[in-house]
């Protein structure tokens, strides 16, 4: 196979750094036209300018913070209304803060729905008519394993992860007669600020070193590493290419084998 998205414009969110980054990258490796989409403007004004344009590929940004779904809205709507319309959506964006359920705030759980479920609706809302007149769609949305397990220490992540997969599945349903499809890759522990500050959390909880914190996590994955970002957005990449027209409504782990279901 030869993926090939020349002539495609993808939107891909949270793409200043991390995961979000690495798709970004991929996908304008492959020929699309790249709008990243993040709350800092000015980090996107450098970084867009790193992604691969020799094939005459025209990049740009969108800014909006997730944590306000009515500024993605806004962001989304204004760049349909100048006639520009997507094929690929990818939904991504950091996580919540690591804890306990028990212990978490009321304004925990309504930021991480705002920013990982209502900010994902207005933009497959945003995108999808341009999608079906085009004849080309793919939402790839960026959760986690804990859609399948939950994971200890994550409470309001695994709470708001668990509802995006149900909405996605959802979508997918509703989207298949267009010729739409709605993926969920699910990362596990990838070398990014996000794992960073999980290790250190988990490290100052349980009063031990960040390296011990490190090789207690490494021991629960098979392959005995972390993934690199990268190789999140190989998957992303074959997802938003034609070769997976007929793959929709599915999770997708990219965790080393760490998962411990099908």
């Amino acid at each position: 196979m030869n993926i090939d998205l020349r002539g495609k414009n993808a939107l891909v969110c949270g793409s200043t750094k991390g995961i979000g980054f690495a798709i970004a990258k991929q996908f304008a490796l492959l020929g699309a036209n790249v709008t990243m989409m993040a709350r800092n403007g000015a980090l996107l004004e450098r970084v867009v300018r790193d992604l691969h344009a020799e094939e005459g590929q025209k990049h740009d940004f969108l800014v909006a913070d997730f944590s306000k779904p009515e500024q993605v809205k806004a962001a989304i709507e204004q760049k349909i209304q100048a006639h520009y319309s997507y094929q690929i959506l990818v939904n991504n964006s950091g996580g919540p803060s690591p804890g306990p359920a028990m212990g978490a705030k009321e304004e925990e759980f309504l930021n991480a729905f705002n920013s990982h479920l209502l900010s994902s609706h207005h933009l497959v809302q945003g995108v999808v008519n341009g999608m079906k007149q085009s004849g080309y769609g793919r939402i790839i949305n960026i959760i986690s394993t804990s859609v399948k397990i939950p994971l200890k220490g994550l409470g309001v992540s695994n709470t708001i992860r668990g509802a995006v997969a149900s909405w996605s599945k959802t979508m997918a349903n509703e989207l298949a007669p267009l010729g739409i499809t709605v993926n969920n890759i699910l990362p596990g522990a990838t070398g990014t600020d996000r794992l960073t500050q999980i290790i250190e959390g988990k490290a100052l909880k349980q009063n031990e070193s960040i390296d011990d914190v490190s090789k207690e996590m490494l021991a629960e994955i098979p392959m005995n590493r972390f993934a690199k970002p990268d190789e999140i957005a190989y998957a992303a990449c074959f997802l938003a290419s034609e070769y997976a027209a007929y793959i929709t409504g599915i999770n997708v782990p990219v965790d080393g084998g760490r998962t411990g279901c099908l």
